[in-house]
């Protein structure tokens, strides 16, 4: 079965690197169905073009940033006597 990965992933299968995200790849039925299953791929019906980008995909222009950091103690001092 032939699928369209969703995701990219690290390494290889059968000494050749897997697809990145949009390509698609020929895979035994069983195993295309698991990663279907799982959200890795999804069924390629060749109408397509290849390496097409998810339509659901994030703004690649705006990365993710951290929360900014607190200044000053992060609890109250203990209550003077």
């Amino acid at each position: 079965m032939r699928v369209r990965m969703k995701v990219t992933i690290s390494g290889t299968r059968d000494g050749e690197t897997w697809p990145e995200r949009g390509g698609s790849v020929d895979l035994p039925d069983d195993e295309a169905e698991q990663m279907v299953a799982a959200g890795l791929a999804e069924e390629h019906d060749g109408d397509e073009a290849e390496g097409q980008a998810e339509e659901n995909a994030g703004n690649p222009a705006k990365p993710e940033t951290a929360t900014p950091r607190r200044k000053g103690p992060m609890t109250k001092p203990p209550a003077e006597k």
